[in-house]
């Protein structure tokens, strides 16, 4: 088998630590001393960590800490920042028109994005080269907005940031290919799915997808379409939207772990060793303006044991999964994407009923598939319906994939 080259990450989390090689022994005493200065930082301020010890002795004793969660973000945005507001640069919020409450408010210094695109560069430059032309369908919301800071680091990789979003039509994805004939691609991966089964690969060869869930039917359609294996990279707005990166060997999502502390635990907050699912908790320590200790992402994965094939000694995550009450839209999605025929569905919620809308390119048999949705809805019933994609058509969702609730 032809050696693999080192995860791109390791050379990054060289560069910023100044070591010549990274290995366990490393990493660990990096995250032990960012942890400790964190700790020290956090007490000496009063802030919202002001009651944790100023110091712990070792890694193991994280697990002593309480945890944070999406409540405390909400809630307590003054006392966890810890920098002025003059060096705040980006301020993210899940804040909606429906919101009710407090939104949950993520701060971002000058060096916080920075790091995030750094990573970028990082993961982008195992599919992106030289020359090359990247369709990058994540929104383009402003300055500093996740579509700008890919686009940034697609740009000083040396290939050109195709700035197409998520909004376009079926029909102006098409044209957009056509005309401007881009080698890969960054986006959500059902968006991927649906463009290549309504608009063809034309000349795409190699895709980058997060943002949401992939699930394997999803995953297998795409990279049969696109004749090559996906980069899936994994990140939240709490771990400035940029957390783990997919190597050339495709075994898991590297974690930058002189940044980001990782645990994995059960339903009781009790952690779990390598290899067991539960769900993700995370400590930022290298976010400048708002770390977190044990934050609680509500994303479920495991860490994949023993050192990647590549050779890199970082850690690695399996695929995110949400859990949900009931039927989450993966579990929808796996079985309706496995139809190749499917480009989009869309699924809402309204008095135990459970609305499927699927459009399509040719043919599907809606009765087998209504089935199939009953047995993993139940006991919600459930209507699909479905037509034939149009040019004009848009996808169902703009962002996230989830079940949508109407009463």
């Amino acid at each position: 088998m032809k050696d693999l080259p080192v995860s791109r990450l390791d050379a990054l989390i060289a560069e910023q630590e100044g070591l010549e090689r990274v290995d366990r022994d490393t990493i660990e005493a990096i995250q032990l001393k960012r942890l400790n200065r964190l700790l020290t930082r956090e007490k000496e301020r009063g802030g919202f960590y002001r009651d944790l010890p100023e110091r712990i002795a070792s890694l193991e004793r994280l697990c002593d800490l309480p945890f944070t969660t999406e409540e405390d973000l909400a809630h307590n945005a003054p006392g966890l920042l810890l920098c002025s507001q003059a060096q705040i640069r980006r301020v993210l919020s899940d804040a909606t028109s429906g919101t009710t409450g407090a939104a949950k408010r993520v701060f971002y210094t000058e060096d916080d994005l920075e790091n995030t695109v750094r990573l970028y560069m990082a993961g982008l430059g195992e599919l992106i080269f030289p020359g090359g032309t990247a369709m990058i369908c994540f929104p383009f919301s402003g300055p500093f907005g996740l579509g700008e800071l890919i686009a940034e680091a697609v740009e000083r990789l040396g290939a050109r940031a195709l700035r197409a979003g998520p909004f376009l039509s079926w029909g102006e994805y098409g044209a957009l290919l056509e005309a401007e004939k881009p080698d890969s691609f960054v986006g959500m991966p059902a968006q991927l799915l649906g463009i290549l089964r309504l608009c063809g690969r034309k000349s795409l060869s190699r895709a980058l997808v997060s943002g949401d869930a992939c699930p394997a039917s999803v995953m297998r359609g795409c990279e049969e379409l696109l004749g090559s294996k996906l980069f899936p990279h994994y990140g939240s707005r709490e771990m400035g939207m940029a957390g783990a990166i997919c190597c050339s060997a495709h075994a898991g999502m590297h974690l930058r772990e002189n940044h980001v502390i990782a645990e994995i635990v059960d339903e009781s907050g009790r952690p779990l060793p390598e290899g067991e699912w539960g769900e993700l908790v995370v400590t930022t320590i290298g976010m400048e303006a708002m770390p977190l200790i044990r934050y609680r992402t509500g994303d479920f994965t495991r860490i994949l044991p023993g050192r990647c094939p590549c050779g890199s000694e970082t850690i690695r995550l399996d695929r995110i999964e949400r859990k949900t009450e009931g039927p989450s839209a993966a579990q929808l999605d796996e079985i309706l994407f496995a139809d190749e025929h499917v480009a989009d569905c869309r699924y809402d919620l309204r008095d135990g009923q459970l609305n499927v809308t699927v459009l399509c390119r040719g043919e599907i048999d809606a009765p087998a598939l209504r089935e199939r949705l009953s047995a993993v809805a139940a006991p919600l019933r459930v209507a699909l319906s479905a037509r034939e994609a149009a040019p004009g058509d848009t996808s169902l969702y703009r962002g996230k994939r989830t079940l949508h609730s109407a009463g």
